[in-house]
């Protein structure tokens, strides 16, 4: 008989604001570590609508091309209703949050994250000041 066991940790990071791009993969592979988790999935999710989550290869160069390629879908000097209405200057920050997500699935075999080389795990800070952030990592399995 298969016994499936659910885990929960929490990551909390201290961003320095928009644009900053934090590597989380060796976290998150402490917390399968942690959990004896040999097969499953491990489900990341921010709280909060200015965070995202998604996997990139963390070198300096997609670091400063990420941030220009959303500069290009979701300018900032652009009018934003969302200004308006909490007479903030943050729309832009929503808009790139919700297209790049705020969760990621993750396959977890033989006790260890399932992802490429070159293929890093980050928490990308949409928002235009620094945040107090927290993941939640989520691991289902056996």
């Amino acid at each position: 008989m298969i016994s499936i066991t659910v885990y929960s940790e929490e990551i909390q990071l201290q961003t320095k604001g928009e644009e900053d791009i934090i590597d989380i993969t060796e976290k998150v592979e402490n917390i399968v570590h942690t959990s004896k988790i040999m097969n499953g999935i491990a489900c990341l999710f921010v709280v909060g609508s200015t965070g995202a989550l998604t996997t990139i290869e963390y070198e300096p160069g997609l670091k400063k091309d990420l941030p220009r390629a959303l500069e290009r879908i979701a300018p900032k000097n652009i009018k934003y209703d969302h200004h308006e209405t909490w007479h903030d200057d943050n729309g832009h920050s929503h808009i790139r949050a919700s297209l790049i997500g705020p969760s990621i699935t993750i396959p977890i075999q033989e006790g260890r994250l399932v992802h490429g080389k070159w293929q890093q795990v980050v928490f990308i800070e949409l928002d235009t000041h620094p945040r107090k952030r927290t993941i939640i990592v989520q691991l289902v399995g056996e």
